[in-house]
């Protein structure tokens, strides 16, 4: 693998722009899902508190995406299989298994992970759906409930799993070190800068919330799929979130519209 003493001919070469523009792309779609659970988490908290948890876990992203691709080696021999369950699999009729039964250690993080997603997005939607149980203790105590330090710790686990995911990405699609680097280093500055106006429209909208956990819930199931060798392509995926992002936008657009005909209509009475 290429290292830094060849940057001035990576710097020169058309092909190096082409796959650092391309990876980049890639990197702030696959982060859109960190960056949407960040905006969640952080705004559970003290409104003075939620930019320096922001910048915080999306910071701690970077640096931990930076040290795995110091050590792309070890991440990618997270791949290999580590377990075997000795179950029958029922296989289809060309022969290949329904499910695998070999897991990585990539598999087991991706499956903790998703778990983890799917809890806590199941337990989000609780709390919206049943705001005479929960919603006076959020409120008044959320930040005591939550905690800032509680907040970081759960974004830096989902942020192990999504870079991960990010790194390996990364390594099958060019084989030069510095490339990867400044893609991650590019598109988390993005995700940074995205972050800020993203929780804030979140916090206006709350139908919106009700949306990015569901967006949360999908992930979750996808990624212990993933951990099971069943591949969802994520292109399906994120043609579903933008789908579902244009019809709530759609939904929002009405309502705005029907405010003023409602007060027109309050007036005239």
């Amino acid at each position: 693998m290429s290292q830094f003493g060849d940057v001035a001919a990576l710097v020169a070469s058309p092909e190096a722009w082409v796959a650092l523009i391309t990876l980049i792309v890639m990197e702030v779609v696959l982060g859109i899902d960190n960056l949407v659970f960040v905006s969640i988490l952080s705004n559970k908290l003290p409104e003075a508190e939620r930019g320096r948890a922001r910048r915080l876990g999306i910071g701690l992203a970077l640096v931990l995406r930076l040290v795995l691709l110091s050590g792309i080696a070890f991440i990618v021999s997270l791949t290999r299989p580590v377990l075997v369950l000795p179950f029958a699999v029922p296989s289809l009729a060309d022969g290949h298994p329904m499910v695998d039964l070999t897991f990585s250690w990539r598999d087991l993080i991706l499956m903790a992970g998703g778990l983890f997603l799917v809890w806590k997005a199941t337990s989000e939607i609780h709390h919206t759906m049943d705001p005479q149980e929960t919603g006076e203790l959020l409120d008044k105590k959320g930040a005591a409930v939550l905690g800032f330090g509680a907040a970081i710790l759960q974004i830096l686990l989902l942020d192990v799993v999504f870079s991960i995911d990010s790194i390996l990405t990364a390594v099958g699609m060019t084989e030069h070190l510095p490339i990867m680097m400044a893609a991650v280093v590019v598109a988390v500055a993005l995700m940074l800068v995205a972050s800020g106006p993203l929780a804030r429209f979140i916090h206006a909208n709350p139908s919106v919330v009700m949306l990015a956990l569901g967006f949360l819930l999908m992930i979750g199931a996808t990624l212990i799929a993933e951990a099971f060798g069943v591949h969802v392509p994520k292109g399906y995926i994120y043609a579903a979130m933008a789908f579902s992002a244009a019809v709530e936008g759609l939904n929002m657009a009405s309502r705005k519209r029907r405010k003023p005909k409602a007060r027109d209509e309050r007036t005239l009475h």
